[in-house]
Protein backbone atom coordinates (compact mmCIF):
# COMPACT_ATOMS: atom_id res chain seq x y z
CA UNK A 1 0.00 0.00 0.00
CA UNK A 2 1.99 2.78 -1.09
CA UNK A 3 -0.23 5.20 -0.01
CA UNK A 4 1.29 4.80 3.46
CA UNK A 5 4.44 6.27 2.81
CA UNK A 6 2.95 9.67 1.38
CA UNK A 7 1.16 10.67 4.29
CA UNK A 8 2.47 13.64 5.57
CA UNK A 9 1.63 16.70 7.77
CA UNK A 10 -0.33 19.71 6.18
CA UNK A 11 2.09 23.11 5.97
CA UNK A 12 0.55 26.06 7.81
CA UNK A 13 -0.57 27.08 4.57
CA UNK A 14 -2.77 24.19 3.68
CA UNK A 15 -3.76 24.38 7.25
CA UNK A 16 -4.95 27.96 7.10
CA UNK A 17 -7.22 27.37 4.35
CA UNK A 18 -8.60 23.85 5.27
CA UNK A 19 -9.12 25.74 8.77
CA UNK A 20 -11.75 28.47 6.49
CA UNK A 21 -12.95 25.81 3.78
CA UNK A 22 -14.15 23.82 6.61
CA UNK A 23 -16.19 26.62 8.31
CA UNK A 24 -17.72 27.79 5.18
CA UNK A 25 -18.41 24.10 4.36
CA UNK A 26 -19.56 23.35 7.61
CA UNK A 27 -21.99 26.20 7.78
CA UNK A 28 -23.51 25.47 4.23
CA UNK A 29 -23.95 21.71 5.27
CA UNK A 30 -26.46 22.74 8.19
CA UNK A 31 -28.66 24.18 5.54
CA UNK A 32 -28.69 21.47 2.79
CA UNK A 33 -31.39 18.79 2.85
CA UNK A 34 -30.89 17.31 -0.85
CA UNK A 35 -28.85 14.02 -0.81
CA UNK A 36 -27.18 14.87 -3.67
CA UNK A 37 -26.14 18.54 -3.12
CA UNK A 38 -24.88 20.65 -6.38
CA UNK A 39 -21.54 22.61 -6.21
CA UNK A 40 -19.80 24.90 -8.48
CA UNK A 41 -16.24 24.83 -9.09
CA UNK A 42 -15.17 28.83 -9.09
CA UNK A 43 -12.47 28.40 -11.55
CA UNK A 44 -14.54 26.50 -14.18
CA UNK A 45 -17.81 27.46 -13.49
CA UNK A 46 -18.78 23.34 -13.37
CA UNK A 47 -21.43 22.15 -11.22
CA UNK A 48 -21.53 18.83 -9.84
CA UNK A 49 -23.55 16.94 -7.99
CA UNK A 50 -21.86 15.47 -4.94
CA UNK A 51 -23.94 13.18 -2.38
CA UNK A 52 -24.34 14.38 0.79
CA UNK A 53 -22.20 11.54 2.51
CA UNK A 54 -19.43 12.35 0.45
CA UNK A 55 -19.64 16.30 1.63
CA UNK A 56 -19.75 15.46 5.26
CA UNK A 57 -16.57 13.21 4.89
CA UNK A 58 -14.64 16.53 2.72
CA UNK A 59 -15.64 18.43 6.11
CA UNK A 60 -14.24 16.36 8.37
CA UNK A 61 -10.60 16.03 6.28
CA UNK A 62 -10.80 19.66 6.14
CA UNK A 63 -11.20 19.40 9.93
CA UNK A 64 -8.68 17.58 10.65
CA UNK A 65 -6.87 18.94 7.98
CA UNK A 66 -6.84 22.40 9.63
CA UNK A 67 -5.59 20.67 12.93
CA UNK A 68 -2.32 19.02 11.50
CA UNK A 69 -3.33 15.52 11.45
CA UNK A 70 -1.86 13.78 8.18
CA UNK A 71 -5.29 12.28 6.37
CA UNK A 72 -5.31 9.31 4.43
CA UNK A 73 -8.62 8.10 3.02
CA UNK A 74 -9.19 3.73 2.41
CA UNK A 75 -11.91 2.09 1.08
CA UNK A 76 -12.75 -0.35 3.97
CA UNK A 77 -12.54 -3.12 1.80
CA UNK A 78 -9.31 -2.56 0.40
CA UNK A 79 -6.74 -5.42 1.00
CA UNK A 80 -3.55 -5.04 2.10
CA UNK A 81 -0.11 -7.16 2.17
CA UNK A 82 1.19 -8.60 5.55
CA UNK A 83 3.54 -5.56 4.86
CA UNK A 84 1.24 -2.58 4.59
CA UNK A 85 -0.90 -4.39 8.04
CA UNK A 86 2.31 -4.23 9.68
CA UNK A 87 3.62 -0.93 8.90
CA UNK A 88 0.21 -0.11 10.24
CA UNK A 89 0.16 -1.65 13.94
CA UNK A 90 3.72 -0.86 13.78
CA UNK A 91 5.30 -4.61 14.54
CA UNK A 92 6.46 -6.96 12.25
CA UNK A 93 5.74 -8.92 9.02
CA UNK A 94 6.12 -12.01 10.76
CA UNK A 95 4.19 -11.01 13.85
CA UNK A 96 1.32 -10.68 11.72
CA UNK A 97 1.76 -13.85 9.94
CA UNK A 98 1.48 -15.11 13.38
CA UNK A 99 -1.80 -13.21 14.07
CA UNK A 100 -3.17 -14.44 10.65
CA UNK A 101 -2.48 -18.01 11.14
CA UNK A 102 -3.84 -18.24 14.91
CA UNK A 103 -6.98 -16.33 13.77
CA UNK A 104 -6.73 -13.30 15.35
CA UNK A 105 -7.47 -11.66 12.37
CA UNK A 106 -8.85 -13.18 9.34
CA UNK A 107 -7.46 -13.04 5.78
CA UNK A 108 -7.51 -14.85 2.61
CA UNK A 109 -4.62 -16.78 0.80
CA UNK A 110 -3.96 -15.79 -2.92
CA UNK A 111 -1.47 -18.64 -3.95
CA UNK A 112 1.11 -18.30 -1.57
CA UNK A 113 0.09 -14.86 -1.10
CA UNK A 114 -1.83 -13.76 2.56
CA UNK A 115 -4.08 -10.70 2.28
CA UNK A 116 -6.25 -8.92 5.09
CA UNK A 117 -9.02 -6.56 5.00
CA UNK A 118 -8.24 -2.66 5.97
CA UNK A 119 -11.21 -3.16 7.89
CA UNK A 120 -9.95 -6.34 9.77
CA UNK A 121 -6.79 -4.90 10.94
CA UNK A 122 -8.59 -1.73 11.87
CA UNK A 123 -10.80 -3.75 13.98
CA UNK A 124 -8.15 -6.04 15.55
CA UNK A 125 -6.00 -2.67 16.09
CA UNK A 126 -9.02 -1.18 18.15
CA UNK A 127 -9.68 -4.38 19.91
CA UNK A 128 -6.02 -4.23 21.17
CA UNK A 129 -6.66 -0.53 22.09
CA UNK A 130 -9.62 -1.63 24.23
CA UNK A 131 -7.54 -4.65 25.77
CA UNK A 132 -4.83 -2.66 26.85
CA UNK A 133 -6.92 0.26 28.12
CA UNK A 134 -8.82 -2.29 30.81
CA UNK A 135 -5.29 -3.65 31.79
CA UNK A 136 -4.30 -0.17 32.88
CA UNK A 137 -7.22 0.08 34.67
CA UNK A 138 -6.93 -3.04 36.63
CA UNK A 139 -3.59 -2.39 37.20
CA UNK A 140 -4.44 1.10 38.94
CA UNK A 141 -7.11 -0.45 40.60
CA UNK A 142 -4.97 -3.11 42.24
CA UNK A 143 -2.27 0.09 43.00
CA UNK A 144 -4.81 1.64 44.36
CA UNK A 145 -6.48 -1.49 46.94
CA UNK A 146 -2.23 -2.12 47.91
CA UNK A 147 -2.15 1.40 49.26
CA UNK A 148 1.05 3.01 46.48
CA UNK A 149 -1.03 5.99 45.39
CA UNK A 150 -0.47 8.63 48.20
CA UNK A 151 -3.06 9.19 50.53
Amino acid sequence: MEYLHDIRKPSKKEQIAAMESYNALAATLEELHSENPEIEIEETTEKIKIPLKALKLLAQILKATSQGKPISVVPIATEMTTQAAAELLGCSRPHIVKLLETGEIPFTKIGRHRRVKFEDVMNYKKAMKQQQEQLLIDMMKSDEELGLYGS
